[in-house]
């Protein structure tokens, strides 16, 4: 009489492969922290004719082109470089020309305090990649929370994370965020 080969069960591999399945889906973790956090302005639906124009020296042009290549105030530069060059151009602590026009404003825990009308204009062509796209960002964004760090340090004496709501609205008016994406109209 010979002897028959034994066989390994297959009735319950479709089980355990679907366990299995189960448990690599239940165990492993999905990275979703990138993209950048923005709070956008409502839709319109039609764009005013009247859009407010922007004088030259109030504008803060950013460029990244197709080879990822920066160009700040039509001059070459490096990514590194861009954090500080920002901050200047949001402070103008010397009131140059060429920098943005500073308006009086009524600030609550501060008083009458020059605001600046700076505006950061940042276009990027559509090849431009992803990564330095993200990098320019995050160094616009950095260079405004520094300020903003910085005043709530001699203001108030502690981070701006700490503040009370109404200290971070003095504080953010003060130093606005105004990050454009958007073609900005130069006054004639």
């Amino acid at each position: 009489m010979a002897r028959k080969t034994p066989e390994i069960p297959g009735s319950s591999l479709a089980d355990i492969a679907f366990m299995l399945l189960i448990f690599f889906l239940v165990t492993t973790t999905m990275d979703v922290d990138s993209g950048l956090e923005r709070l956008l302005p409502q839709w319109v639906e039609d764009v005013p004719e009247d859009t407010p124009e922007v004088r030259e020296r109030n504008i803060f042009v950013v460029l990244v082109n197709r080879n990822n290549d920066l160009l700040v105030e039509n001059e070459y530069a490096r990514i590194e470089d861009l954090r500080e060059r920002t901050k200047e151009f949001i402070e103008n602590p010397t009131n140059d020309v060429n920098l943005p026009e500073k308006e009086p404003k009524e600030v609550p825990y501060f008083g009458t305090v020059e605001v600046t009308k700076g505006v950061i204009s940042l276009r990027n062509d559509l090849d431009t990649k992803y990564g330095t796209y993200v990098a320019v960002q995050n160094e616009l964004v950095a260079a405004i929370n520094e300020l903003r760090e910085e005043l709530s340090k001699s203001k108030f004496g502690k981070s701006f994370k700490d503040l009370e709501k109404d200290q971070k609205k003095a504080i953010k008016t003060i130093i606005p965020s105004k990050i454009s994406e958007a073609e900005t109209k130069q006054a004639k």
